[in-house]
């Protein structure tokens, strides 16, 4: 059965409001949580970017249900030190945690002032990464010379069970790379349902583990709020193509989306007023082989839509 969380969005709203927002959203009915690791929103209007891992403390220590974040390790995180972070927090919270690993996007890792590597060379540096990373779940002191070094680091206190360690993938060809050392896989609605081709592809080479979808969805009272709701708040994040993973910062995003019709938002985030259409489209994504579902509201109106998909939304789809 598909479980159905509630994304927190660090970009759009403070980390105290991001707290209550996720009570509320258990209390509601969403079983479980996951939060993206950013240094800068997608645009000024957005906000906000608090530290996605001092968050994830607080969250699974005042909520019970099970939580993730999508975080880059070698560049703006040393691999090591992600991995303490994320085996304290499971040593803490046992079997609650799972941390999704992605190459990175140069809006939050280019802070460090270091180069910002090709595409090929953040993959394998991300290969490195998760090495190293359970190398030391596994209790080992790890020494590493490469696009990523490490010198005799240990991990003095270790979970009972290592965290899952989920690859970050948009595409095809990235899921399809990433099963050979994932645990799972998470990634996000595209345009035609291209999630669904994603996922394939992770399976078809030997991808084991959870697939997690975070689904982008617009509700608003009307169609129209729905609409202008999603095209204020969501139009840099769905730029796709290189621009996502390469603009450094928030002003290039704007002025990247700045010509994105709003019409054009529909292609990667599910628009409606109507309940009944939200709960239809999310069922189908658990019917096409997606085990979680995350549940990102792009809008700003949160409380409204907790309540609105606790009540006509969830009962619907847990069933």
């Amino acid at each position: 059965m598909t479980a159905y969380g509630y994304h927190a969005s660090h970009e759009q709203f403070s980390p105290a409001e991001l707290l209550v927002l996720m009570r509320t959203a258990q209390e509601a009915g969403f079983s479980a949580g996951m939060c993206s690791d950013h240094f800068a929103p997608w645009s000024a209007r957005q906000g906000h970017s608090g530290h996605a891992w001092v968050w994830l403390g607080a969250a699974l220590a005042s909520t019970e249900v099970p939580m993730g974040v999508v975080t880059a390790p070698g560049q703006r995180y040393h691999p090591a030190v992600l991995a303490q972070a994320a085996a304290s927090l499971a040593q803490m919270f046992p079997g609650r945690l799972w941390v999704a690993l992605g190459t990175g996007q140069a809006l939050n890792e280019h802070i460090t002032g270091d180069r910002w590597p090709a595409k090929e060379e953040r993959a394998r540096r991300l290969e490195e990464c998760v090495a190293v990373m359970r190398a030391l779940f596994a209790g080992e002191t790890v020494s590493h010379d490469g696009l990523v070094r490490v010198d005799r680091a240990r991990l003095w206190s270790l979970p009972e069970r290592p965290p899952v360690l989920l690859a970050a993938a948009i595409t095809p060809a990235t899921a399809a790379w990433a099963a050979d050392w994932a645990d799972g896989l998470i990634t996000v609605n595209q345009p035609e349902e291209g999630q669904r081709a994603t996922l394939a592809a992770y399976r078809e080479a030997g991808g084991r583990g959870p697939a997690v979808l975070q689904a982008h969805v617009s509700w608003a009272p009307t169609r129209a709020e729905a609409l202008a709701a999603a095209h204020d708040q969501w139009r840099e994040a769905s730029l796709g193509s290189d621009a996502g993973w390469e603009l450094p910062l928030p002003e290039h995003f704007e002025q990247a989306a700045g010509l994105v019709p709003p019409e054009a938002i529909e292609r990667s985030v599910h628009v409606s007023e109507d309940p009944a259409r939200h709960a239809a489209w999310l069922a189908r994504q658990g019917e096409a082989g997606f085990d979680e579902v995350m549940v990102h509201q792009v809008g700003t109106e949160q409380l409204a839509f907790i309540e609105t998909f606790g009540a006509e939304v969830l009962p619907r789809v847990n069933t």
